[in-house]
């Protein structure tokens, strides 16, 4: 008996041995990483360590990427609700990782020691609870990674210089944090984006950095120089006699306060016969939202105005006549210059009107027109238009500043010089986008798209209007996205009646929407992109998707892709068109839960070369 107590243990240990030899090591691994933290929400728990995490490319784990020969490449646990404190020794034993993401969950504490994985090409830590000084060698040993996101966290202290010495380094975001001292000069000659904005750097911004938008610097009240229009040169508060341009900006604040005072003292008298009135001006909710810096500084104009029966009323009327600015660093001017500006009108619809508007100073705006957006009261659209004016991506056009009344709402805009991607498709220039750049506006979208989602999480749609006359193209074919996030202050009606998102396949049949709505309207533009005809929703329009879907994919080449794209291409890009293609058919699934998300569509456009090759590449993390 005695003898043969252990076989049962031995033969159990053996059985062991035989599954886990079945199994590849990259499911101990992860199975060793997820124990260092703490799945709130189960969305781990599809992770069954009896099964591969990768089968060629494919894999039934939750946020594991895979590569074709069934490694695990990235880590995706964005929106997971994860937390605890992060330990990446275990996850230095995947030799082909390459991208971790834990966008938006509630991770704490210090920042990981991701100096250990020194093939990591992409890092994505934004929107948790990350604090404390990151020591300057954190990315000593990281050459190549490309992208690295920390925004909206809480670290503090300088910014490391092994993040400035990164030679690869394509996209950084610092946005939404603490970080103090200067921003350093960075190493990489190959940058596409950064966002320093919202932290308490000074300083002047390094040259090499000064083409970029002013808004990706905004929010920090030390920082001068290009493209912020804040002097590095500016004396104190007191400046001497001999400080000529300092005097002379002086003037100018106080010229300017004391004409907006007056201006509101005007306004206000003329309101006052009409107080009374069988039609006074709409009113406000009671509790109103904090007022920005500059709804401050105007509204203690008002103060002092004669008759007022409440300094509150005051307020409420002054935000009647005006515009509010919602963006930092550009520059400021009246609703009566935009109106003596030199307009043209560049394109009216029942949705919207939208004019070019030259200010005095040469600059050009867009002044959107809205008759339809009355869903939500003055409260709740002042804030709404907040949150929209501190997105910040160079794949966004920006919110500038809006006019509120109860029956319109004007939306101010940057111009752009192209027009539109719509104009440009079928317009006599559509020789100019070649392949590489139909390809380079895709990726943008897409890229603007994703960030839509991670930082408007709380819409069903964060977008809503995506189509090609809402792409618009600077001097360099740089797609920048507009009309987005309109849903929540838009009529229901009116929206469902002319708004992109409410086009696709689960709006008709159930009068639905969802985040996979946009997913629909980015497929439908890849579609519009790839065939350079205009789709079905538009007067003379094409089925796109119902041409793609029956033509076999060897004939798409020769049927459904642009004849003039084509021919200028060579093979391996005329393969790379027609991956974009499926996964602008993947995109417009019928089936919502078949339908791709957003984050696959974002990797796969990602890997996509201009002269082919993208098998190679870098998964998107974002």
């Amino acid at each position: 008996m005695d003898g043969r107590r252990p076989l049962p243990l031995l033969v159990a240990l053996l059985l062991l041995l035989a599954r886990r030899s079945l199994t590849s090591p990259d499911a101990d691994v992860l199975f060793a990483f997820k124990a260092t933290i703490t799945d709130n929400s189960g969305a781990l728990r599809s992770w069954d360590q009896e099964s591969d995490p990768c089968t060629g490319n494919a894999t039934k784990w939750a946020g594991v990427l895979c590569d074709d020969d069934g490694s695990v490449s990235g880590l995706r646990l964005a929106n997971m609700d994860l937390a605890g404190i992060i330990d990446v020794g275990p996850l230095a034993a995947l030799p082909r990782l390459r991208s971790f993401s834990i966008v938006n969950n509630a991770f704490d504490g210090k920042m990981p020691e991701f100096g250990k994985l020194k093939s990591m090409k992409a890092v994505y830590l934004s929107r948790n609870k990350f604090s404390g000084e990151l020591p300057d060698s954190a990315f000593a040993d990281m050459g190549w990674l490309k992208k690295l996101y920390l925004s909206n966290n809480e670290f503090t202290g300088a910014i490391p210089a092994s993040v400035a010495a990164l030679p690869r380094l394509l996209e950084l975001g610092l946005d939404g944090n603490g970080f103090t001292g200067p921003i350093p000069e960075l190493r990489s000659n190959d940058l596409k984006m950064v966002n320093f904005s919202n932290n308490h750097l000074e300083g002047s911004i390094p040259a090499s950095l000064r083409k970029m938008d002013a808004n990706l610097f905004s929010g920090n009240e030390g920082l001068c120089g290009e493209p912020l229009q804040v002097s590095c040169s500016s004396s104190p508060p007191s400046p001497p006699l001999s400080s000529s341009p300092n005097q002379t900006l002086l003037h100018v604040v106080v010229a300017l306060t004391l004409f907006l005072a007056i201006v509101a003292v005007i306004l206000s008298l003329r309101r006052r016969p009409s107080e009374n009135n069988a039609n006074p001006p709409p009113a406000v909710m009671k509790s109103k939202a904090a007022p920005t810096k500059e709804e401050a500084m105007e509204e203690g104009t008002t103060k002092s105005d004669a008759g007022s029966t409440t300094s509150k009323k005051s307020g409420k009327e002054s935000d009647q006549g005006r515009l509010i600015f919602v963006k930092e660093g550009m520059g400021r001017f009246e609703l009566k210059d935009l109106l003596k500006s030199s307009a043209e009108v560049l394109a009216t619809s029942n949705f919207v009107s939208s004019y070019k508007a030259s200010l005095p100073d040469g600059t050009a705006m867009v002044v959107k027109r809205f008759r339809n957006m009355n869903r939500v009261g003055k409260e709740d659209f002042d804030e709404h238009m907040r949150r929209l004016g501190r997105l910040s991506h160079p794949n966004l056009l920006p919110l500038v500043a809006y006019y509120y009344r109860k029956d319109e709402k004007l939306l101010v805009t940057g111009y752009a010089a192209k027009r539109s991607l719509a104009d440009l498709l079928r317009g006599s220039e559509s020789s100019k986008l070649d392949w590489c750049a139909r390809l380079k506006i895709v990726k943008g979208v897409a890229k603007g798209l994703n960030y839509l989602y991670e930082e408007l999480q709380m819409l069903s749609v964060p977008h809503g209007h995506l189509k090609s006359t809402n792409v618009l193209l600077d001097e360099s074919f740089s797609p920048l996205l507009t009309d987005f996030a309109l849903i929540p202050v838009t009529n229901p009606a009116h929206a469902a009646q002319f708004m992109a998102a409410f086009n696709c396949p689960e709006y008709k049949k159930q009068e639905r929407t969802s985040k996979k709505s946009d997913v629909w309207n980015l497929g439908m533009l890849i579609l519009e992109i790839l065939t350079g005809k205009a789709p079905a929703t538009e007067k003379g329009g094409a089925d796109l998707l119902g041409l793609a879907s029956s033509t076999p994919r060897e004939e798409w080449a020769s049927k459904v892709l642009d004849g003039e794209t084509t021919a200028k291409a060579t093979a391996a890009a005329q393969e790379e068109m027609l991956k974009l293609l499926q996964v602008g058919l993947d995109c417009c699934e019928e089936d919502v839960e078949k339908r791709c998300e957003l984050e696959e569509a974002l990797d796969r456009i990602e890997v996509l070369r201009e002269e082919g090759g993208g098998a190679g590449g870098d998964p998107a993390t974002h």
